[in-house]
């Protein structure tokens, strides 16, 4: 019963944590001129639907403020992230599996010393990766 409950926990955590990929560019509201326009933006959009009820408004102030940022300020560009498992990452991992698999066969010192420095390399490349 408990697990059953912590697995939905999480999914819904899941479900609340995600992202739609918009986001406004806030820098450039600091430039004066991107700033001006944007008020001047917002304004006319809000002075063209005063007349409108509670409900419209509210939605259609959002929507306005929304649009108003995209054509002032654009949206922040995401970063790309790069690829941390390549072709070297792979050839450190295959060296290590064949230094295991002779300490496997023959587990003398020279073997285990072998296994240490080649898990110690391909540690550190694949930690480089990740920074």
């Amino acid at each position: 019963m408990a697990a059953k409950v912590r697995e939905r926990l999480t999914v819904s955590k899941q479900a609340a944590q995600t992202f739609d990929g918009e986001k406004f560019n806030l820098r450039k509201l600091n430039e004066l001129e991107v700033r001006k326009q944007y008020q001047i933006e917002i304004t006319n959009r809000f002075a063209a639907f005063e007349n409108l009820s509670n409900d419209e408004d509210i939605n259609r102030g959002w929507e306005n403020i929304k649009t108003s940022a995209k054509e002032s300020q654009g949206l922040e560009e995401l970063n790309q992230h790069k690829p941390r498992f390549d072709e070297e990452c792979s050839g450190f991992l295959d060296q290590r599996k064949q230094a295991k698999m002779q300490w496997i066969h023959d587990p003398s010192q020279s073997n285990v010393d072998n296994l240490n420095n080649v898990r110690r390399d391909a540690s550190r490349h694949t930690k480089r990766r990740h920074i």
